[in-house]
């Protein structure tokens, strides 16, 4: 087997010799360079090396004794180090060179790429031409790793990270193990792909797998859109002219928030004593 059939594979080889730069090692019929770089000790010749095959910013095969958590064929949540709108986004995989997870493998729309910080599931693959990229884990892929939700779940709390995104929804993998989807109705923007996101469980399928919400619970939402109402309520000196019987549009537009939320918050503010109406006007109370 050559050492390009070898490519983002673990592999034992000789030290052949030593340069200033490092190592050559060899199979007993080619030659890879490990540089002094990607050597977490020093080595003699006939030693024999467990190492990582990759390959190097100028195309060439290499070698690093930092073996990564994923090869191909290998999953693993790695970490997105930078963006590039025309190639795609660069994985820390644990070597010197990061990898590219190419732009024809990412959404369509870029609002959703990954940005840097954000956690994506892999593996590798090696193109006809022996390059190296990261591959996204396909939804099956997901399915082999993830544990089964029961009842018991329901109306929790979660954090997870997006592995799938699409115009419906979006897909996460919870800290716990559990599959989830978003559907679209269930946030308030369209998370990216490898972002963390918090939310709850409001469905537990058959199949063990999850629906979840990022939308706060009833309760929490209606403190959030009180307080903002007041806010906006303070920014024009305590009086604004909406009350519970403006016209829904208005509101929409001035709040982003339906009629009825509206009416709950602003009801939430007048049982708290402060706000009061009169007329089409509502009024902050002085203390």
């Amino acid at each position: 087997m050559s050492l390009n059939e070898l490519i983002g594979q673990t592999t034992t080889l000789s030290v052949a010799r030593q340069a200033a730069f490092g190592y050559f090692l060899t199979d007993g019929t080619e030659d890879v360079l490990l540089h002094k770089n990607e050597a977490h000790q020093e080595f003699e010749e006939g030693d024999q090396v467990e190492v990582f095959l990759y390959v190097d910013a100028a195309g060439r095969i290499s070698a690093s004794t930092n073996i990564p958590e994923i090869a191909v064929g290998k999953y693993a949540w790695v970490k997105v180090t930078d963006t590039n709108p025309d190639l795609g986004v660069f994985l820390n995989i644990g070597l010197q060179k990061d990898i590219l997870l190419g732009r024809d493998d990412l959404p369509s729309y870029r609002s959703v790429w990954p940005k840097e910080g954000d956690l994506v599931y892999i593996t590798l693959r090696v193109t006809r031409n022996f390059l190296l990229y990261a591959k996204l884990a396909s939804d099956q892929v997901i399915q082999t790793i993830s544990a089964k939700a029961t009842r018991n779940d329901f109306n929790k709390n979660i954090q997870g990270h997006i592995y799938r995104t699409a115009k419906v929804g979006s897909w996460v993998y919870t800290l716990e193990g559990f599959k989830g989807f978003i559907h679209e109705s269930q946030r308030k923007q369209e998370p990216r792909l490898g972002e963390k996101v918090e939310g709850r469980i409001i469905d537990i399928k058959e199949d063990g797998t999850i629906n979840v919400s990022l939308l706060a619970r009833k309760e929490e939402s209606q403190d959030l859109d009180a307080e903002r109402i007041y806010e906006y309520l303070m920014s024009r000196n305590g009086a604004m002219p909406f009350n519970d019987k403006s016209m829904p549009e208005d509101i929409q537009e001035r709040f982003q928030l339906s009629k009825g939320a509206f009416k709950r918050a602003l009801g939430k503010l007048m049982k708290e004593g402060r706000v009061y109406q009169e007329g089409s006007w509502t009024y902050a109370k002085k203390e």
